[in-house]
């Protein structure tokens, strides 16, 4: 039995009402808060910064996911994980050096994880996939919200699961697929049966007049997933520890 992770994106939220739409997410069954941060530099966008995570902290328990858009990475790392942040992820093309931004990752007491592009190959995790957490596949370019899933991902992530499924199988370690971009309920089951296991939903969860019939819908599907589990799938780990802050 998979177990699967919901997370709600900030970035489709009302943010004149950040702490109540969290409060309301979560109640309504979300297991991380995803929180995309951009720079107008990496990505043509700019969003939120240390401060905000900081803020929103104490209006929930569930763990803050945040990915990082932007470059040079390092000196954010050490702002958003004193921010509170419990998972961050960040981009191999705006480090100089993938493997030291994951080890002041995992040093700052957060669980690391590396962000795929559409375009980057899985190549970039050869010498690195034992080190992280999660890896955070983007399903569509990053940058804005609302954009359709880009089908050819579906492919790549039933490579990236025989290659996660390898390296925990050696090394006992957990690691989550997590996928960001066009995620709904209409697709959301065949992007499970490709080998995710956490779901970023931003306009999915965050434009549905009902949060909790959204996620509640979203569950069905991945119940339905469990229930009819894809070949070649040995994934069956489980990572609640996640809701821990303590790695």
């Amino acid at each position: 039995m998979r177990e699967f992770l919901i997370a709600p994106s900030l970035l489709s939220a009302d943010f004149a009402r950040l702490g109540d739409e969290i409060g309301e997410v979560v109640d309504a069954g979300a297991d991380w808060i995803h929180l995309d941060v951009m720079d107008n530099h990496y990505v043509p966008n700019l969003t939120v910064g240390p401060l905000v995570c900081e803020a929103i902290r104490p209006h929930t328990k569930v763990p803050l996911d945040v990915h990082l858009m932007v470059t040079p990475v390092d000196a954010l790392v050490t702002a958003f994980a004193e921010a509170g942040a419990d998972l961050i992820s960040f981009h191999p093309e705006a480090s100089l050096h993938v493997h030291r931004t994951i080890a002041l990752i995992k040093a700052s007491g957060v669980r690391a994880g590396l962000a795929l592009n559409p375009a980057t190959p899985l190549s970039v995790l050869d010498h690195v996939l034992e080190m992280l957490d999660f890896v955070l596949v983007m399903s569509v370019n990053p940058g804005f919200g609302g954009q359709a899933f880009i089908p050819g991902t579906l492919e790549k992530l039933r490579a990236l699961r025989e290659k996660v499924d390898a390296t925990v199988q050696r090394t006992g370690r957990p690691v989550l697929i997590e996928v960001d971009g066009g995620v709904k309920a209409s697709n959301i089951a065949d992007i499970a049966r490709a080998g995710a296991d956490v779901f970023v939903a931003g306009s999915a969860v965050f434009g549905a007049d009902d949060y909790a019939a959204a996620i509640g819908q979203m569950r069905d599907e991945l119940d339905a997933v469990n229930n009819r589990p894809s070949a070649g799938s040995s994934n069956s780990l489980t990572y609640g520890h996640v809701n821990s802050p303590t790695p």
